[in-house]
C-alpha cells in the first residue's frame, strides 16, 4: 500500500488549499527524490483546485552534461502531466564559494521567473533532514537565534511543505509512484559543509547519542523560530523610536542585548551593507562602540559601511 506518497500529498494539499482558483504556482524541481515527489504531489492536488502549475528546473551549468540532466527532468515532468516546464540556465559566481554562489543564482532565477509568471507561491522540496542540517551548520558557525531557527515553512512567496517529512519518505514516495529520481553528485562532494554534516556528523550523532537527532533538531528550530519572531517584533517596535543613521549610544545601552543587536544589524543594512554579509563578529565590533567604549576608532564593514562613535552617538556612513 502506498503510504509515503499519501503523506507527501497531504503536506502539499494543506498549502495549496490556501490558494485561489486561477493562481499560478511554481514548483522548483532538480530531479532529486525530494523535489520529484513534491512535483508529483503538487500536480495531483492542484488539479481539483483549478490552479495553474508551472515547473522550473535550474541548470547551474556546474557539471558536465548538466543540460542533459535538465532535459531529462523536463521530460519526466511532462510525462507526469505538466504542460509548462521552464528550464533556466544560470551562471554561478564563485566569489562567496560554490555552495553560496549556486544558492544565490538559483533563488535569483526563481524570483525572476515567479515575477514573469505572476506566481503567487514557489514550492520548494526541503525536508526535515535539510532542516536538521541547516540548524547544525548555524550552530557550528556561531549564528544567532534567527539562523538557528532554520528554514521557515512559509517565507513570503516561498513555501516548503515537506519540512515535516523525511528524505526517506520522499525516496519511498518516488518508488511507490515509479519515479526515477536523480542523485546529484554534489550531494556526495565533501568540499561542501552541508554534505559533511549529512554524511559524517549526523550519522555519528545518531550512533553515539541515539536515534531521532534530526527530528529533535527540527523541533528546536521551530521553537527558536517562535523566539526569534517575538524578539524581532519587539526590536521593530523599539526601532521606530530611533534614527538608524544617528543612534544614541546611551539609549541603546539601556536595551537588552538581543534587542540592541537587532537594531544595530538593521542600521548597518540600512546604511548599505549587502544582504547576509554581516556576521556576529561584525555586530560585536559595533556593539563595543556602545557598551565598551574606550576611544576606539571607526569600524569598517562590508559594502563600504563605516560606523563611528562621535559625541555619544553612532554615525553610520557608506563611503
Amino acid at each position: 500500500m502506498a503510504q509515503a506518497i499519501v503523506a507527501i500529498r497531504n503536506a502539499v494539499k494543506e498549502h495549496l488549499s490556501k490558494s485561489e482558483a486561477g493562481d499560478c504556482i511554481l514548483v522548483a524541481v532538480s530531479g532529486g527524490a525530494d523535489s520529484l515527489a513534491l512535483a508529483f504531489a503538487v500536480y495531483k492536488e492542484a488539479a481539483p483546485l483549478a490552479l495553474k502549475i508551472v515547473a522550473v528546473t535550474i541548470d547551474h551549468q556546474l557539471q558536465e552534461k548538466s543540460s542533459e540532466q535538465a532535459a531529462r527532468v523536463e521530460s519526466q515532468l511532462k510525462t507526469m502531466g505538466y504542460e509548462r516546464v521552464i528550464v533556466a540556465k544560470v551562471n554561478v559566481s564563485l566569489e562567496s564559494g560554490l555552495e553560496a554562489g549556486a544558492r544565490k543564482a538559483r533563488y535569483e532565477a526563481l524570483s525572476k521567473i515567479a515575477t514573469e509568471e505572476n506566481a503567487t507561491k514557489v514550492f520548494l522540496g526541503h525536508t526535515r533532514d535539510d532542516q536538521a542540517e541547516t540548524v547544525l551548520l548555524g550552530l557550528v558557525r556561531g549564528s544567532g537565534t534567527r539562523s538557528l531557527s532554520g528554514m521557515a515553512v512559509e517565507n513570503g512567496t516561498y513555501i516548503r511543505p515537506l519540512l515535516a517529512c523525511t528524505r526517506k519518505e520522499t525516496e519511498n514516495a518516488c518508488k511507490e509512484m515509479n519515479l526515477d529520481f536523480w542523485n546529484d553528485p554534489h550531494n556526495e562532494n565533501p568540499e561542501f559543509s552541508r554534505v559533511r554534516v549529512r554524511r559524517d556528523v549526523l550519522p555519528i550523532m545518531e550512533e553515539k547519542i541515539g536515534p531521532g537527532i534530526a527530528a529533535a533538531l527540527a523541533r528546536s528550530a521551530s521553537l527558536l523560530r517562535d523566539d526569534a519572531d517575538a524578539l524581532d517584533a519587539i526590536a521593530d517596535a523599539e526601532m521606530s523610536r530611533h534614527n538608524l543613521k544617528d543612534l544614541d549610544c546611551s539609549a541603546l545601552e539601556l536595551l537588552p542585548r538581543a534587542i540592541r543587536s537587532r537594531i544595530l544589524r538593521a542600521a548597518i543594512y540600512a546604511a548599505g551593507a549587502p544582504s547576509g554579509s554581516i556576521s556576529a563578529d561584525h555586530i560585536a565590533s559595533v556593539e563595543a562602540l556602545v557598551t565598551s567604549w574606550h576611544g576606539q576608532g571607526l569600524v569598517s564593514l562590508p559594502g563600504g559601511v563605516k560606523v563611528e562613535r562621535i559625541s555619544g552617538r553612532l554615525s553610520l556612513l557608506n563611503q
